[in-house]
């Protein structure tokens, strides 16, 4: 197989497309995992721990077992047996949390310990609560914050710890230092639709209705688990209500695999938005130390960025906070390390912008910081601290239009009419205040196979085993190929969410669309060359498989980013404390926008992210029972449309040299910075600085002095 890529020419990509699903989607058309009918369908409910460490000592099952319709209660003393001894899809072992009922262990509060299955949902819930289980519980840990000595460095996709320089000394002899520390709390995904699966066997072959981020990823993942031959598991995923990093190899497939096998009849388990906060992972809380040292000019000569996150007793995950600080700025004395404490909760895991998020926010705050003791503009401190190379692995940059996102942002945000002195700006009994920040995320591609077939009738049809979790994948694929082959868009069909379709890089890390653009292009090259002009396409049609595991090879020969400017202007009310965002701004460098409708909604919805991060998001965990308080949408605030001011999103023209399409990533910067643009904006406005998410009503009020609530400081 060759591996010809053609480059698209200027046609339909980058011109702005509605979404090929959009109507089924608002019609209700489209079908997701938890609605596909089944003939014979049952039911599954999961059974969580209600001890936060312990081990199960007894269940009572045959009460359930008599209960109407129930066909089936599963535990780790019936269970099939699985295999997690493997290295999975993503380069680690599997979080020992899809290895259901294999022990009576419960490290933590929310641990799977049975499946109840009958022939309705609401049959499987009333037995599964019915279901008494007995427990020798344990004392638990889930005490977090900086002075715990247990703290290790984990290495993730970065080593744990990269230094250079001596950072003592270079912070001795700085003539202006920043020493703070920084804390995010525990966030969650909660995407629309829950996660959701349904396991049958199909004349020996297993498959899987699912809501997933990469249907090979998952299918990979269950043929491993079950020791199976990978031929013999499909993985469907056509439609998916969001999914944020959360949508991976789950409990829920789990079970309902265990369960079709017992039953040999199809089975469904739907987690709850309840079950969800323990079952379906988490951002880390942090906490995050960054000290700065700087000439009187604000040029940098000592950074240290410390960020401590949280892992499971049972899997490793690190939130590498102190990532961003390796892209963004240089000193001769360099110092960052992501670091992990072992406690008794479920395993974190990947949400959007992992590590850039709440790093951010640390080290942008830190840079205002700075600004301020310095007596320099924000933007103008950055623009004194542009890195010509990578910080800490100097390698070039494939490109880096930082300064030129902060140019066009000043400009269209009125940044020169603002007064930088805090506390100064008043609106009735609201405190004014605006603030900015810089946002980086990392680019990449991942080896992708996709299949092209020119169809009799003069149509083409793509098979791709891409995930399209809401960010318009289908629809941006779709251009690609018509530009590919000179064709009109309605000329072309892409089918994705299918493992059948052969290995592809899952929807994550800002890589998906990059990824799978560049095999569908390799494979329109070939196509192209194997079509005779003026010839008819044979009844079968003519199909060619790609592979760009060679292509995509050479890329980490560079520092390959998104790069962003965030603006935010805020209202504070002295007397209430509530911060209101008002306007919002983000400008961006993040490749050649496929579809420019899709794309900015991707921003858009990345700094709505931001927001909710900065002033809402805070799940808080019981210390007598490790669990989460509020563990629902009602308990745990997300910003909704009240919430959302005027936001505008822009870019500026920033195509990747490397890349066929000239795409670099879109579905994450928009969040990274965004937060600390908000938390700089509250400080100009009130002079008091809030180095704790989310910015509450509460501590803004602690924070304000008495009289007319405002500092002068």
């Amino acid at each position: 197989m060759t591996t010809t890529t053609t480059t698209t020419r200027r046609g339909f990509v980058g011109t702005a497309h509605t979404r090929l699903e959009g109507r089924d989607k608002v019609t209700g058309a489209a079908r997701y995992a938890g609605e596909i009918p089944f003939t014979g369908l049952a039911h599954g409910w999961l059974v969580l721990s209600t001890v936060a460490r312990g081990r199960i000592r007894s269940l009572e099952t045959a009460p359930v077992l008599a209960m109407p319709g129930v066909l089936a209660v599963l535990h780790h003393e019936n269970a099939p047996r699985v295999d997690s001894d493997y290295i999975g899809m993503l380069g680690a072992p599997p979080d020992p949390s899809v290895a259901l009922f294999q022990h009576e262990r419960v490290p933590h509060l929310g641990w799977p310990v049975a499946l109840v299955v009958a022939e309705t949902s609401e049959q499987a819930r009333e037995a599964a609560e019915a279901l008494a289980v007995h427990y020798e519980q344990e004392p638990h840990d889930i005490a977090f914050h900086s002075g715990r000595p247990e703290a290790y460095p984990l290495d993730g996709h970065m080593p744990g710890v990269a230094e250079k320089g001596d950072l003592e000394s270079a912070l001795s002899a700085a003539a202006v230092v920043v020493d703070a520390e920084y804390t995010t709390p525990e966030e969650h995904h909660n995407p629309m639709e829950p996660h959701a699966a349904t396991a049958h066997w199909d004349g020996g072959r297993l498959d899987v209705v699912d809501s997933n981020q990469g249907t090979t990823w998952v299918a990979g993942e269950l043929s491993k688990l079950f020791s199976l031959d990978p031929a013999a598991v499909r993985v469907r995923s056509e439609h998916i209500g969001g999914g944020f990093g959360s949508k991976g190899v789950r409990a829920h497939q789990v079970a309902a695999v265990m369960a079709a096998t017992v039953l040999q009849r199809p089975v469904r388990v739907v987690m709850t938005r309840r079950q969800m906060f323990s079952l379906a992972g988490y951002r880390s809380p942090t906490t995050q130390r960054v000290r700065l040292g700087a000439d009187a000019d604000g040029r940098l000569r000592a950074l240290e960025h410390q960020c401590l996150s949280v892992t499971s007793t049972v899997h490793e995950f690190v939130e590498p906070g102190a990532g961003p600080a390796r892209v963004m700025y240089d000193a001769d004395a360099h110092h960052t390390a992501n670091r992990v404490l072992r406690l008794d909760v479920p395993t974190p895991t990947w949400m959007r912008a992992p590590g850039e998020a709440p790093g951010s926010f640390a080290l942008e705050a830190a840079l205002d910081e700075l600004a301020g003791k310095c007596g320099i503009d924000p933007i103008e401190l950055r623009v004194r601290n542009e890195p010509e190379r990578g910080p800490v692995s100097g390698l070039p940059f494939s490109s880096r239009n930082l300064l030129g996102c902060f140019r066009e942002g000043a400009r269209r945000f009125g940044w020169a009419d603002r007064d930088p002195r805090p506390g100064r700006s008043r609106d009735g009994r609201w405190l004014l205040g605006t603030g900015t920040a810089a946002a980086s995320f990392p680019v990449g591609a991942a080896p992708s196979t996709a299949a092209l077939t020119a169809e009799p009738d003069g149509t083409f049809t793509v098979r791709i085993a891409a995930a399209d979790i809401g960010t318009g994948a289908r629809t941006a694929l779709t251009l690609v190929a018509a530009d590919a082959l000179e064709v009109a868009p309605d000329r072309i069909r892409v089918r994705v969410g299918d493992s059948d379709f052969g290995p592809a890089m899952i929807a994550g890390g800002s890589m998906g669309t990059r990824s799978w653009a560049w095999a569908v292009l390799t494979a329109a090259g070939e196509l192209r060359e194997r079509l005779v002009p003026g010839a008819a396409v044979p009844p079968e049609g003519v199909t060619v498989r790609s592979d760009t595991s060679a292509a995509v090879g050479a890329l980490a020969s560079k520092e390959r980013h998104s790069f962003g400017a965030q603006f935010a202007e805020v209202a504070v009310d002295a007397a209430t404390g509530e911060v209101r965002v008002r306007r919002m701004l983000g400008v961006f460098a993040a490749g050649r926008m496929v579809n420019p409708l899709t794309a900015r909604s991707q921003f858009v919805g990345g700094m709505v992210w931001g927001i909710s991060m900065a002033l809402h998001e805070e799940a808080v965990r019981d210390r007598s029972s490790g669990g989460t308080v509020g563990a629902d949408l009602a308990g745990y605030h997300v910003a909704t449309h009240a919430d959302v001011p005027e936001i505008e999103a822009h870019w500026i023209d920033d195509p990747d040299p490397d890349d066929p399409v000239g795409i670099k990533g879109v579905g994450e910067i928009g969040i990274v910075g965004a937060a600390a643009a908000i938390a700089n904006a509250v400080w100009h406005a009130t002079g008091v600085r809030h180095r704790n998410l989310p910015i509450r009503p509460d501590r803004v009020l602690a924070g304000l002095p008495d009289g007319d609530g405002a500092s002068r400081a």
